[in-house]
């Protein structure tokens, strides 16, 4: 979250405390933290404006996931590959056009982010009861929690009050996005970019403990890596062929795929991370004491990745007058 002062520089109240001195600075302090205010999202943003928008976003996802159980995932994926790049403005959500190139064939993103027309059914319903209220970016953020929630884990407050870009950037997707290959230290310092500690890395890592991963994302893992389980990587073989089959889907978690729980660090201390990136946040390295944390914790990392998710969605969003509250989410008014 970015504040400016830049009406309330305090270095110049070099001024005597008389009564009338007093009262006109408790005056520019409240101007103060009213500016302050009016930049910070708030859970209950849309409680006059669109009361039911909530409720109507926690329907539709429930019924998404219950009839594809990996459509929890995608949805999650889809939150943070918004957030990741320029903030969470739904720049993700853009179509190209002939003469607008958006986010969706960048390299992290292009044939595996899915969801799209979940966000669809979700605009049209939330619009039809407040039409230009409810902005595509939070409609993002609130299906991420409501998609964990319907998989098993915990939920958490979402603040609201994003606006939505008219913008996207195809360059930002491949460069501020972590890929499947990252070693620990590239994903530490990609995440610390974003304002991420490293055990708050280690907490949003753990959305792995749900959704499919391509083959084409760890194939040199499982046929060149040496810290992974000979057997696992043996099964993953079959399925996942040292050439073709890019496509091929395997689950990131073995052990409960559409479940969100702790079951991915239990995988990883057992050398079974599917992707290289996974596990090398237990490698020998400074992570490895979080996830054995974790993996043995399930309520802590349940009440972190909350937390950590609250961060994510206060990356860099548009509030008050900036942006637009898309009618389309697939493209600008």
């Amino acid at each position: 979250m970015k504040f400016h002062f830049t009406s309330c520089n305090f270095k110049y109240f070099n001024i005597a405390m008389t009564l009338s001195n007093i009262i006109i600075l408790q005056f520019f302090l409240l101007s103060c933290l009213i500016g302050i205010a009016s930049a910070q999202l708030s859970s209950t943003f849309y409680a006059k404006t669109c009361p039911n928008a909530l409720s109507t976003i926690k329907s539709e996802i429930t019924s998404a996931v219950n009839s594809d159980r990996r459509m929890g995932a995608s949805l999650l994926r889809l939150h943070f590959h918004d957030c990741f790049v320029q903030g969470c403005d739904a720049s993700v959500l853009l179509d190209d056009t002939s003469s607008f190139t958006g986010e969706k064939s960048a390299g992290p993103n292009a044939n595996s982010l899915r969801g799209f027309d979940v966000i669809d059914t979700i605009k049209s319903k939330v619009e039809s009861l407040c039409p230009g209220v409810v902005s595509c970016a939070d409609i993002l953020a609130v299906a991420a929690r409501d998609s964990v929630v319907a998989l098993g884990g915990a939920s958490w407050t979402v603040p609201l009050g994003r606006r939505d870009s008219t913008t996207a950037s195809l360059s930002s997707a491949n460069s501020d996005l972590p890929g499947p290959s990252s070693s620990l230290s590239s994903l530490i310092s990609s995440f610390s970019n974003k304002g991420f500690t490293a055990k708050e890395l280690v907490a949003l890592s753990g959305s792995h403990t749900i959704g499919q991963a391509r083959c084409v994302t760890f194939r040199t893992r499982i046929y060149n890596d040496t810290n992974i389980d000979s057997s696992f990587a043996t099964s993953l073989q079959a399925n996942c062929p040292s050439t073709g089959g890019d496509s091929t889907l395997s689950p990131l978690d073995t052990t409960s795929q559409n479940t969100f729980d702790n079951a991915y660090f239990k995988n990883l201390q057992s050398k079974k991370g599917l992707l290289h990136s996974d596990q090398e946040l237990f490698n020998g390295g400074s992570t490895d004491s979080q996830v054995n944390a974790y993996s043995s914790n399930p309520l802590s990392f349940q009440t972190d990745f909350g937390n950590a998710m609250v961060k994510m969605g206060n990356l860099s969003p548009l509030t008050g007058s900036s942006g637009q509250i898309r009618t389309n989410c697939r493209k600008t008014n």
